[in-house]
């Protein structure tokens, strides 16, 4: 028997569907959903959550010409298949397939590209106001978590839509979740919530009626000041009225029949914006997911079973969040901040250990850092755990509330680098450019899970801030010290001689730069490698040596050239006078790098084992021998 979702090639082929076939419709979805993303990796949780919403979205509206803004984006899998992408669902995340977030260039139903949370209502805002100016007449509506609500330009954009009182239909799709179980007093609040959307009907009515009796407007004023009290105590929905929405809900988000009432209802309201509050179950459909949803959010590819070798090595999150709960087992000075990620940045054993000392403040990346700023200034040292992709949104914070006033706050820089399937919004391809830049701040990157774990102890002991940042991934399983040290801020070290070039790479980088040198060698190329460590302060008396006596300098990193890494080591050479020295610096190109598996995009840049041997090779030409050239590259 043919599935039904196999007839879906727009969002026009749900409407004349039956309320028995789109139930049996969210079955086949969450099928497909089920075996796609186990053999994929990806969202699987977030995406089974959504499933009847994302129907019922569809049926009510009419995408393209309404618009549909998916906050985040990772809950977007069922919106792309019923928009004409399911019979290449099954590339998603894979490199050239679809990509694992809404993006514009995919399809015009990707009405706004997504990879960040607490956007949404910004943008749909945004293009409420396009509509407006432009003379045009259609919906837009923003699909928005109760975790990126926590994010303080969610309610930057409440305010400002309120405020200009435009029509929009704002969805809260509420399940308790962001990553990690959703923090703070919103989160309560929402906890509390069960109206009826009748009441908001209700509400007009009796206001259409009193309004047009004698006095009738003076005593609908009176009437609402006399019930406030008691209505603010029964019905913490009021804070929506307070900002100027329309409250509909709580709705069951996985009653078909229900949500369709409930959209059409709000898409009919045109007297300024409405919020939608759907109460859904992350994982939903799914026994596994809906008992573990943290573990289900995110699953690796190949049926969700890690490979032998990944478990026989921890990953570097792991390895930093064993150091941090060492560290600070043995000093009460230390606490660590996390942005509503606790498990993701390896943060959750610690917030076990010691519950009063870790804080999980909300998608709120600029809050965490001034209030790590704060806890700084009265003699704590804060460790902030933020992926890279996920800082760049409080760099203003980092340069005034941080190190403008030389504050020591640890900057943990998880996912840094070529981040892999999650594509262009998730790479961490600009923490080297956009920290390096600020006064004070120290910047260093681990060669590998040993040096990582020292480095975060010399972090929290240096009295200044600090950035380490390090990759997705397992480590390279080297053994760990028993007793944690401090590596001399802005030292590297030499790993490997040689008189032909020197390779000075740093982070996930070096042991590349090791194995490309290895491969010279057997073409009779000597490079010397050098593990830089820091990217600043630079090791300035080393590189330059390595400089003067090769006369060949090839950097490597995971960041964009661009302010990078690179760029830094040839302002150094320029200050040190030695222009003559030939210098390639390898990195990721000024371009946003799509999605696909980590060392696929490695390899496609050229930052393996064998392009940088390559690119060592043709970069200097004539300063190797025949001979040497020819081996080199016979090996690349």
């Amino acid at each position: 028997m043919p599935r039904i979702l196999d007839g879906i090639s727009e969002p026009a082929d749900l409407k004349g569907l039956s309320l028995p076939a789109l139930r049996q419709l969210a079955s086949e979805i969450r099928d497909e959903l089920i075996d796609t993303v186990m053999e994929n990796g990806g969202h699987l949780a977030s995406n089974l959550g959504v499933v009847e919403l994302a129907i019922s979205l569809h049926r009510v509206f009419d995408s393209p010409r309404d618009k549909i803004v998916w906050d985040v984006g990772h809950q977007a899998y069922v919106h792309k298949m019923l928009t004409g992408r399911i019979g290449s669902f099954s590339t998603i995340r894979q490199a050239g397939g679809l990509s694992g977030f809404p993006e514009r260039g995919e399809s015009p139903h990707d009405a706004f590209g997504t990879g960040h949370a607490s956007t949404s209502i910004s943008a749909a805002l945004g293009m409420s106001v396009a509509r407006e100016l432009a003379g045009e007449d259609y919906h837009v509506i923003a699909v928005i978590g109760d975790g990126s609500m926590t994010g303080g330009m969610a309610f930057e954009a409440i305010n400002h839509a309120g405020n200009l009182g435009k029509r929009l239909i704002v969805v809260l799709n509420d399940n308790a979740m962001a990553i990690s179980p959703s923090v703070g007093a919103l989160a309560s609040m929402l906890n509390r919530l069960r109206l009826d959307y009748r009441y908001l009907w209700a509400k007009e009515e009796a206001q259409h009626v009193i309004t047009r009796l004698p006095l009738g407007k003076v005593l609908w004023r009176a009437f609402r000041r006399a019930k406030m009290s008691l209505k603010g105590m029964l019905m913490p929905s009021m804070i929506w009225e307070e900002f100027g929405f329309n409250y509909m809900g709580p709705v069951d988000g996985h009653d078909i029949e229900e949500l369709l009432a409930t959209l059409r209802q709000a898409r009919k309201y045109e007297h300024g914006p409405v919020l939608v509050h759907a109460i859904t179950k992350k994982g939903k459909g799914y026994r596994p997911a809906e008992k573990d949803a943290i573990g289900f959010h995110g699953v690796p590819p190949n049926g969700g079973h890690k490979s032998p070798d990944f478990i026989g090595a921890p990953s570097y999150t792991e390895v930093f969040g064993d150091s941090a709960l060492r560290i600070m087992r043995d000093n009460p000075r230390v606490v660590a901040i996390t942005a509503a990620m606790a498990d993701s940045t390896g943060l959750s054993t610690v917030a076990n250990e010691f519950p009063g000392r870790v804080f999980d403040v909300g998608i709120c990346e600029q809050h965490a850092v001034t209030f790590a700023a704060g806890l700084a200034s009265q003699g704590l040292i804060p460790i902030v755990a933020i992926y890279s992709t996920f800082l760049q949104r409080a760099f203003d914070q980092i340069v005034h509330d941080v190190c403008l006033q030389n504050l020591p706050v640890v900057f943990a820089l998880d996912r840094s680098g070529i981040v892999g399937e999650d594509g262009k919004t998730h790479q961490g391809a600009f923490d080297l450019s956009y920290l390096g830049c600020i006064p004070n701040m120290v910047v260093a990157s681990p060669r590998d899970e040993n040096e990582l774990q020292h480095l975060l102890y010399t972090a929290v002991n240096a009295n200044r801030p600090m950035a380490i940042r390090f990759p997705r991934g397992k480590g390279l399983g080297v053994p760990l010290d028993r007793t944690l040290k401090e590596l001399p801020i802005g030292h590297g070290e030499v790993l490997r001689e040689g008189n032909d070039a020197a390779i000075v790479a740093i982070g996930s980088t070096v042991v590349a730069a090791m194995q490309a040198a290895e491969e010279l060698d057997r073409g009779n190329v000597q490079a010397a490698v050098i593990n830089a460590r820091y990217a600043k302060p630079l090791d300035s008396a080393l590189i330059s040596r390595a400089a003067s006596e090769a006369r060949r300098l090839v950097t490597v990193e995971e960041n964009a050239l661009s302010g990078g890494f690179g760029a830094a080591v040839l302002a150094l050479l320029q200050e040190e006078g030695l222009n003559d020295v030939a210098v390639e610096c390898l990195g990721l190109p000024d371009k946003f790098v799509e999605h696909g598996p980590q060392d696929f995009l490695r390899a496609k840049h050229g930052l393996d084992a064998a392009g940088i041997a390559r690119r060592v090779v043709a970069a200097f030409p004539a300063s190797i021998s025949s001979g040497s050239l020819a081996g080199a590259r016979s090996e690349g």
